[in-house]
């Protein structure tokens, strides 16, 4: 048989082109594969916003997400997409159908506000279909739309120099779509989208202004809808098993509340709800929660007087690009760096439990001495921040003075929910419905005006640094009438809410530190529980240092290290008696030192309650070694945890955590801790990923020891990553132990 001649034959020659282009594409797609430099959550410094008009379309986008808008014949989204990138994921639509930007009820009418209506299908929108659809005549009408940059939501003061370097307000675009309606002519209503730069983050918030003489009062509001590709195609639904909701976007608001998590503290705002116009859904029952609704379960029943504003709580939209956990959590970290940076400064507390003047200024000298940086007069203290003695507040002034002088930052703590008052100050819930916290004083009585009030004076008069507020509000509905500024059950959430965060932005434009029991970050507060049961603290001590690092571990995952308190009970708490405490330190400092290392090596700052920090030359020198090598390394320290590089402890075996800080030359810690009678020498496997080492690196020890430690000996070591960024690295951990290695990117990649 004769073989064609590859010259001269154009079918050989075809295949053989083919071929070659197949082949030279896939070697342009290799060597064109990001690496982990070119991720925004390893670097986002190129992903800049931008607002782009596509014919009848709006684009706002920064490179990660994209949100399009049709303009005309009314405004609505018609799309939310990630990009590629990384080959992380494939770029999908988020959006399976249109519906309005929001839906007002204006007077106990209710009004859509932008969206398009005549979608044939809500399973999916093509863009076809777009061209016939048509605007609801009785709904508000897209007028126009302005550009601008992202405003400051409330006035940020830096007084602590350990807080990261964060633009605030954030970089990026913000876009006001305004709205009329032809038989509302007096009233304006606007739809404001901000986009952030480096991160797939919008902010959504509405205003109505009232242009006429008339009072007009909001009695409803929803400012997001969003119908969504669901997350699973259930065809039934069975009793005691709930359908998955789309989980490719995370929701939050800055009227949360009643909570250590977002999701306890937005249920009664952020709704997933059943979409009774999807009709083609799988379920049959048409159950599936694929409809997104940000609207208050209770009012807000505002009225806008002529010519006021009515301005609506911010919705915080994080699109995720991925399925995995740890880069939806470590979106979600990033994000409150981004929108609410003050979560970043993070002191070294003693809640002192004494309000003894000589006593308070013994901790103070205590605390300049070992290198904490804050003094909280504690509960139990006897200390009382609602006095309106003027010598008991300028004695405090006095002690503050003192404190100052030292470096030190002074504060106090104060219990508002879980109190009864009495006098018809309380809430009056609803029938069948008890206060969160059994009893909570309403904040728009006249004692709770008054509260408010005694806690402005105080801090204007002493100058305190902090708040620890105890029992903040929970969200309880209230039933009374409180003129003027409360009218009854619908506006009372509202009502509240305003007083609370009005006084929490208050004191964050002051610089003063807010410890909150509750998810109160975006209106201002600096740091929530990490997560822990307080009758813990009870159990014996080498029980308490687990349950420290179990809880770190669990409570790192949605927030960032400095976002949550532990705890360390220098004295009795709940019970548990000497087993329980430290006390006396020099006794038990052992355990002391590895709460210290617990804490601080997870870059987390506890409650050190008691009535001093150290008692001998020998417990300030171990307390002042922590300090000391924390603030060395603590840029790294409280840089996020990769949880899956790290390991839950469960005092079987070594456990450990790895830090990532990709944009530090200091781009990874790992701390070792060795909860066993017997020294351990294991491999640990890594993925490095997230530290943005792409080759080798340096890894060392930095353990701080004593320096009359013959051990003390620093060792270094060069370690490579393979193609999957992943490394194994050979430790020797002490009986009941700590060890510390650094890892430092090669000069060429910290270039």
């Amino acid at each position: 048989m004769e073989l064609p001649n590859p010259h001269t034959n154009k079918r050989f020659m075809f295949h053989r082109t083919r071929i070659l282009l197949t082949s030279l594409a896939l070697s342009i797609c290799l060597l064109s594969t990001p690496l982990c430099g070119q991720d925004w959550l390893i670097n986002n410094n190129t992903f800049t916003t931008k607002v782009v008009k596509q014919g009848k379309d709006l684009l706002l986008t920064n490179g990660i997400v994209t949100r399009k808008f049709r303009i005309t014949p009314n405004l609505c989204t018609t799309s939310i997409s990630t990009s590629a990138l990384s080959g992380i994921s494939t770029p999908q639509n988020l959006v399976r159908a249109v519906r309005p930007e929001a839906m007002l009820t204006l007077d106990g009418k209710t009004y859509s506000v932008g969206g398009l209506i005549g979608q044939p299908n809500h399973a999916f929108l093509k863009q076809q279909w777009l061209e016939n659809m048509k605007a609801d005549p009785n709904g508000f009408a897209f007028l126009e739309y302005t550009v601008t940059e992202p405003k400051e939501r409330m006035s940020w003061k830096r007084v602590r120099r350990h807080a990261q370097d964060v633009a605030w307000p954030p970089n990026g675009k913000r876009v006001e779509f305004k709205f009329v309606h032809q038989q509302l002519p007096q009233i304006k209503v606007s739809v404001f989208y901000e986009l952030y730069d480096g991160i797939p983050c919008f902010c959504k918030w509405v205003e109505v202004e009232n242009l006429g003489e008339q009072p007009v009062t909001v009695d409803r509001l929803t400012t997001e809808i969003l119908a969504l590709v669901e997350k699973n195609n259930w065809v039934e639904a069975r009793d005691g098993v709930t359908i998955p909701r789309p989980d490719s976007i995370h929701v939050e608001t800055d009227f949360s509340f009643g909570g250590f998590n977002f999701p306890n503290a937005n249920r009664h705002v952020v709704h997933w709800d059943k979409d009774p116009q999807y009709s083609t859904q799988v379920n049959y029952l048409r159950q599936t929660p694929c409809l997104l609704k940000v609207s208050p379960t209770y009012g807000p029943a505002q009225t806008i007087q002529p010519q006021s504003t009515f301005k609506s709580y911010h919705t915080f939209e994080l699109v995720h690009d991925s399925s995995d956990e740890e880069r939806k959590n470590l979106s979600l970290r990033k994000m409150y760096r981004v929108i609410a940076p003050w979560v970043t400064e993070n002191p070294i507390m003693l809640h002192l439990k004494a309000s003894n003047f000589d006593l308070v200024k013994r901790a103070i000298d205590q605390c300049k001495q070992v290198g904490f940086e804050m003094v909280i007069l504690s509960f139990g203290s006897g200390f009382n921040i609602e006095s309106r003695d003027e010598s008991y507040i300028s004695k405090w002034n006095e002690v503050n003075e003192y404190a100052n002088k030292a470096g030190i930052e002074l504060g106090g703590y104060s219990l508002l929910s879980s109190r009864r008052i009495g006098g018809g100050n309380d809430v009056v819930t609803p029938q069948g419905i008890k206060p969160t916290h059994g009893n909570c004083p309403a904040l728009t009585s006249k004692w709770g005006q008054e509260y408010f009030q005694k806690l402005y004076d105080f801090f204007e008069k002493t100058g305190f640094r902090l708040l620890e507020h105890d029992g903040s509000y929970p969200g309880d509905v209230d039933t009374t009438e409180r003129l003027p500024f409360q009218k009854g059950e619908q506006d009372s959430r509202w009502a509240q809410w305003q007083v609370i965060s009005k006084f929490y932005s208050w004191c964050r434009a002051r610089g003063i530190y807010l410890n909150v029991p509750d998810y109160y970050y975006l209106s201002g507060s600096n740091k929530c529980g990490m997560g822990y049961r307080e009758v813990n603290w009870s159990l014996p001590r080498e029980h308490q240092v687990l349950h420290t690092r179990q809880n770190i571990f669990d409570g790192t995952r949605w927030k960032t290290p400095s976002m949550g308190w532990m705890f360390v009970p220098l004295t009795q708490y709940h019970g548990g008696g000497a087993a329980a405490t430290v006390e006396p330190l020099h006794e038990h400092l052992d355990h002391y030192e590895r709460m210290m290392a617990s804490n601080f090596g997870c870059g987390v700052q506890a409650c050190y309650r008691g009535p001093r920090i150290f008692d001998t030359d020998a417990t300030k020198a171990k307390v002042k070694q922590w300090v000391d090598w924390y603030k060395q390394y603590r840029e790294i320290l409280e840089a996020d945890i990769i949880h899956s590089s790290s390991r839950r402890a469960d005092g079987q075996d070594l456990d450990w955590v790895l830090h990532a800080h990709p944009g530090h030359e200091q781009c990874g810690m790992l701390m070792v801790y060795n909860p066993l009678d017997e020294e351990v020498t294991k491999r640990i496997p890594l993925n490095l990923y997230y530290t943005g080492v792409e080759s080798d690196f340096t890894f060392s020890e930095v353990t701080p020891v004593e320096k009359a430690d013959s051990k003390a000996k620093v060792t270094s070591q060069k370690l490579k990553v393979d193609r999957q960024y992943r490394c194994f690295v050979e430790v020797t951990i002490p009986a009941n132990g700590v060890r510390a290695y650094v890892m430092e990117k090669s000069k060429s990649e910290a270039k």
